[in-house]
């Protein structure tokens, strides 16, 4: 069987797999027959791409998000497809509270500040001064595992959390409308794309804080922008709609921290992705049960 790759990924657990063709470019030029797996990141597949390769029988997605893989047109195919769900959540919990902090206490800025010989007296001007962690509200759109963990270490700061999903907790509206801090963990799909709309923007505090390293789309960024431009909210964002493509206008805002989708980018989370990886294509080369499938 002939595995084909869009680029390498970290971690012993890759140099397990056989013989990987690496692709120069996504999607192929042309038509590439015998291709039986193919193990990507943050590409599309659908069925031009799809096309591409006629003779596939696995997609194996790393990441635990799959929006940009169509799993409908793969399923109709006969194309199975994976993704590394589980080994991504602390680091993206980590992240989270990261962005969160920073945010809430001008890290950025204060940096900025330091950098640029502004700091001219004992104390710091007003403009510096952030907002406790401890006592403040946290709405969790998303109590699923990285949820959990956002809630977890949010509690050790004296954070007091609410949640808001499909099965209980608060409705979104009133989520929206009473948290200090709100921070997105759901996936993308038709029902969350621009879930949190400039209607529902418009329901934040002023002052609150929205930290989103979910997807971009599940957000109306150009309501988000307008919102971020008026200061009336502060935000903290390591996704975005069109990426790598940021809006230009939050490049200069103070009320704004931005990260390149960087929530699972650590050495340890990096190569535990890599093995879960390995192990659905492993599986899926001995004709074994798929570890991690996506059946929906």
């Amino acid at each position: 069987m002939t595995i084909a790759a869009t680029q390498t990924f970290r971690g012993p657990a890759w140099d397990e797999l056989p013989d990987v063709m690496l692709l120069e470019s996504w999607p192929p030029p042309e038509p590439l027959a015998g291709v039986d797996v193919l193990v990507e990141a943050v590409v599309e597949v659908g069925p031009k791409e799809l096309d591409l390769l006629p003779d596939l029988r696995l997609v194996a997605n790393y990441g635990v998000g799959y929006d940009r893989v169509d799993v409908a047109a793969c399923r109709e195919r006969g194309i199975s497809v994976t993704n590394t769900p589980g080994v991504l959540d602390a680091a993206v919990a980590d992240l989270t509270l990261a962005l969160i902090l920073a945010c809430r206490r001008h890290l950025v800025a204060s940096d900025r500040f330091v950098r640029e010989g502004r700091w001219e007296r004992g104390w710091a001007k007003p403009e510096l001064l952030g907002r406790d962690l401890a006592g403040a509200t946290l709405g969790v759109v998303g109590l699923g595992r990285i949820g959990q963990e956002v809630v977890t270490r949010a509690g050790a700061f004296g954070m007091e959390s609410v949640f808001h999903r499909r099965t209980g907790g608060l409705p979104l509206d009133e989520l929206l409308r009473t948290a200090d801090v709100v921070s997105l963990h759901v996936p993308l799909t038709p029902e969350t794309d621009g879930l949190v709309s400039r209607e529902r923007l418009a329901l934040l505090r002023d002052g609150a804080t929205l930290i989103n390293t979910a997807r971009g789309a599940i957000v109306d960024e150009d309501a988000l922008v307008e919102e971020l431009v008026s200061g009336r909210i502060s935000a903290g964002l390591d996704v975005f709609a069109d990426e790598p493509h940021v809006p230009e206008r939050l490049l200069g805002l103070p009320n704004v921290v931005l990260t390149p989708h960087v929530a699972s980018a650590t050495v340890e989370t990096r190569a535990a992705m890599t093995r879960v990886l390995v192990d659905n294509v492993l599986a899926f080369l001995r004709g074994d049960p798929l570890p991690n499938p996506i059946d929906r």
